[in-house]
């Protein structure tokens, strides 16, 4: 395998990065991945900005251990708070968060300069996305909503059910009941894909849906070639999997994002209480 034949890490507190590994293996072909779920302590949405920072460190020194050429936060609310903190430490290993690729799309979609973000708790109090929106653009209309019952929905699989669109009329009714309500809507954790279709069935199909992980993909793809660590291979070996509680219910439940099955074997326990 020619160029730079080392894995890339993807780190998030459960399933949901899975969406992210998802769009890069079809972006990327070519390269080999690590992910790593903090299945044992998510979500990361409700918890401290100082609990998540030192969460996140311990995941991405298991990464690092496993000689990865580049760091995925595929984790919206590790991304919001920690991401600074993470590109410090693991320098000069690349670390690409998930929120800068989500703003950029979502300014790129927006046609009335209203934008609706929705996400954990966590990110949405900590207001990464509307900083990162208003640095691209200052005169967007930003507002926030968080969904934090959407990550259990998506976790259980209920993509279309009457629950899943009562809480979706819930939390966006509101949103775009307006008379100038947004056109566009970040799906600012990466939970939140699964259940694009009741999402885009409240909010009307005139209204974009952001997906992050196809924006971070693009972003992975440019900083490879840009940092020279793109491998040029024609194969890529199978994606190694680890987890930090029940690798059954990783497998079963991580189908459900990744898009395709999960064998068990493949998911290996670990513990990042002493990392």
């Amino acid at each position: 395998m020619k160029g730079d034949a080392r894995p890339i890490g993807v780190f998030d507190s459960g399933m949901g990065g899975l969406t992210v590994l998802r769009a890069l293996t079809v972006r990327l072909p070519h390269e080999r991945f690590v992910y790593l779920g903090d299945t044992a302590r998510l979500p990361y949405g409700t918890k401290s900005a100082d609990t998540v920072k030192a969460y996140a460190l311990q995941a991405t020194r298991l990464l690092l251990a496993e000689g990865v050429k580049m760091v995925v936060v595929a984790c919206n609310t590790a991304s919001a708070v920690a991401l600074k903190a993470l590109a410090e430490a693991l320098s000069p290993v690349p670390v690409i968060g998930v929120i800068e690729p989500g703003a950029r799309a979502s300014i790129a979609a927006t046609r009335n300069n209203s934008i609706a973000v929705i996400a954990t708790e966590g990110t949405v109090k900590g207001g990464a996305y509307a900083r990162a929106i208003a640095a691209l653009r200052g005169d967007v209309r930003i507002v926030q909503q968080p969904c934090q019952v959407f990550v259990a929905l998506a976790e259980e699989g209920w993509a279309d059910t009457p629950a899943t669109l009562a809480a979706a009329e819930y939390y966006l009714g509101p949103l775009f009941a307006g008379p100038s309500p947004p056109d566009t809507l970040v799906l600012g954790c990466t939970h939140f894909p699964v259940l694009t279709g009741a999402i885009q069935e409240i909010v009307g199909s005139a209204v974009a849906l952001v997906d992050s992980a196809e924006t971070t993909a693009d972003a992975v793809a440019e900083a490879l070639a840009g940092n020279g660590l793109a491998s040029q291979g024609d194969d890529s070996a199978p994606t190694r999997f680890f987890a930090t509680d029940s690798p059954e219910r990783f497998a079963r439940v991580g189908e459900i994002f990744l898009g395709r099955p999960i064998d068990v074997a493949t998911v290996e326990l670990v513990d990042l209480r002493s990392l």
